[in-house]
């Protein structure tokens, strides 16, 4: 999807590419890794994450054949400028099966999800590491996992778990990750490379 790149943001990626060099990378992976540096100023991502080089070729094709995008919390879906996005975690639904299951809202809430959208959609995490837990456990068949939840508590865990599953995917090994930019990297799919004069 095209859109217009404001001066500041060609200036921003100007600098980040001045600091980083992603260039060996494929173009979309590298959308994605500079959209997530873009978003954290944490050039820490460079060597991070971990980007599945044909899945996310496969997800931005099936995003824009009308793929479904389902987010684990509200800020990620605020974060997600260019499509309506799927989320549960305040659908009543999911808080009854959170009390009933004995199971976090957030797991409850892909259950829930998984239930509206089925196979085939774009999930991402920003924030609940229990809901990337869930995604790997149900077997979703997902198109792709974007699992980048922060946290000191099961972040890490849930993304090596998303790692070993063997599901396409992007993540990072740290603790840190967040909303932001799990956002940023669904956005990276929807619009590809921010153009930079040399």
């Amino acid at each position: 999807m095209e859109r217009r790149v404001h001066p500041i943001e060609t200036e921003s990626f100007a600098i980040l590419r001045s600091r980083v060099d992603l260039g060996p990378m494929p173009p979309l992976s590298r959308a994605v890794a500079e959209r997530v540096i873009h978003s954290s100023a944490d050039l820490d991502y460079a060597a991070d994450l971990v980007i599945d080089d044909a899945a996310v070729e496969k997800a931005a094709r099936l995003l824009d054949e009308g793929a479904p995008v389902v987010t684990d919390v509200a800020m990620v879906a605020a974060g997600i400028t260019a499509r309506d996005c799927v989320c549960r975690i305040s659908d009543p639904r999911a808080e009854r099966l959170a009390r009933t299951a004995g199971i976090t809202r957030s797991a409850a809430a892909v259950r829930t999800a998984y239930s509206d959208v089925g196979p085939g959609a774009v999930w991402v995490v920003g924030c609940a590491p229990t809901a990337l837990t869930e995604i790997v456990a149900r077997q979703v068949e997902p198109a792709l996992v974007i699992g980048l939840p922060v946290g000191f508590v099961g972040a890490a865990e849930s993304k090596a778990e998303l790692r070993a599953s063997g599901l396409p995917q992007v993540s990072n090994v740290s603790e840190k990750g967040g909303s932001a930019v799990a956002a940023a990297a669904l956005n990276a799919l929807l619009y590809g490379p921010v153009p930079v004069p040399e």
